[in-house]
């Protein structure tokens, strides 16, 4: 191993350690756990500093360790493993997370019908390539074949799911603009993501494709290979949902996905594994919201995690919460998605009756 790595991760552990942070990362890795794996490799050559150098940088992580590649969640085992655990809600490491299921679709339907507190819904998975690391280990010539593979197979999409591919690379200001303002496009400059070393040859490799009601997005090279999301005003998840089952089993046909028998689908991140399925609303509740750490203690009895309205580490704007499931692994989709629509209803029962 080479000195200046073990140096780092000398280094980034006594910071870790003695600072306040809150991470899973600092629960965990113990000073045994570190001299267990910091002279290990994996295939594609990534070390424990790569999984930890964010957590290191950025005490107020909430995780505080991503995955370089697939190899190392089996690698780096004895640090990955108990952190998915805590996260996913004891998810144990002699666990199998079930086979995929997207169950029966037609059984969920309108969240709030009279549209008084939900302002819009979304479902998202993330998916990454077979035989490719993750995005901190990919060269530039990687991130370009992943994208030239993802945009023909997205351009070859029909029906309601027809759309366009746009590359970040050269795109005009006027596109950027509109994609931004329209909340569809991801920006550069996530400290967190930066830390990973997961930001490198930035926009080379990067786009956004979209259907043409503005319905069905896929983000290519952000955070993971592939995120697919599908999304809309109100709260019809039944249509949500069914939109992204469709275009995530369409593109599943062209597109070899990594996964592992026993941890589901892999990325980048250890709080998105197994199901990868986030399924989430932007909503008002002005009554319960009123005591945000109440609302946050009610969500967390139904396995809902409560953000502002731009996602993680944002605030809310205007009252608007971003509430979605939290566990993604040891159930299926169908049921992860269940939890957050069975939530959903309950928090809006409770609103009603404040």
């Amino acid at each position: 191993m080479d000195p200046a790595v073990l140096a780092k991760l000398e280094e980034g552990w006594c910071s870790l350690y003695s600072s306040d942070s809150k991470s899973l990362l600092k629960k965990y890795l113990t000073k045994e756990v570190l001299d267990d794996l910091k002279n290990k490799k994996t295939k594609f050559g990534s070390t424990l500093l790569d999984c930890v150098q964010s957590g290191f940088e950025n005490h107020d992580s909430g995780v505080g360790i991503y995955a370089p590649d697939a190899d190392a969640y089996t690698v780096f085992a004895p640090i990955f493993d108990p952190i998915i655990e805590d996260y996913h809600k004891g998810f144990k490491s002699t666990d199998k997370h079930p086979a995929k299921n997207w169950g029966d679709v037609t059984t969920l339907g309108d969240l709030d019908p009279e549209c008084k507190y939900i302002i819009s819904t979304r479902v998202r998975c993330g998916r990454s390539l077979e035989g490719y690391p993750f995005n901190p280990l990919l060269t530039e010539q990687q991130y370009k074949e992943i994208e030239d593979k993802v945009s023909s197979t997205l351009t070859g999409l029909c029906g309601e799911l027809k759309g366009e591919f746009y590359p970040l690379t050269g795109m005009s200001k006027d596109v950027q603009q509109k994609l931004i303002d329209d909340h569809f496009l991801f920006k550069e400059g996530d400290r967190f993501l930066q830390a990973a070393n997961a930001s490198r040859f930035w926009p080379t490799g990067r786009g956004i494709f979209h259907n043409e009601n503005k319905t069905f997005l896929v983000w290519c090279n952000e955070e993971d290979h592939l995120r697919l999301i599908s999304m809309q005003q109100g709260g019809n998840l039944g249509e949500v949902y069914t939109r992204l089952v469709t275009a995530v089993n369409d593109v599943e046909k062209r597109l070899p996905f990594s996964h592992h028998n026993r941890l589901g689908f892999l990325t980048f991140c250890p709080t998105n594994l197994g199901t990868t399925i986030r399924a989430s609303v932007h909503i008002q509740l002005p009554k319960l919201a009123a005591d945000k750490a109440k609302l946050e203690e009610i969500a967390g009895k139904y396995n809902l995690q409560v953000r502002g309205t731009r996602g993680e580490h944002t605030d809310a704007e205007g009252g608007i919460y971003d509430i979605s499931n939290k566990r993604r692994m040891g159930l299926t989709e169908y049921q992860a998605v269940k939890e957050m629509n069975d939530g959903i209803k309950e928090l809006i029962k409770i609103e009603e009756q404040l």
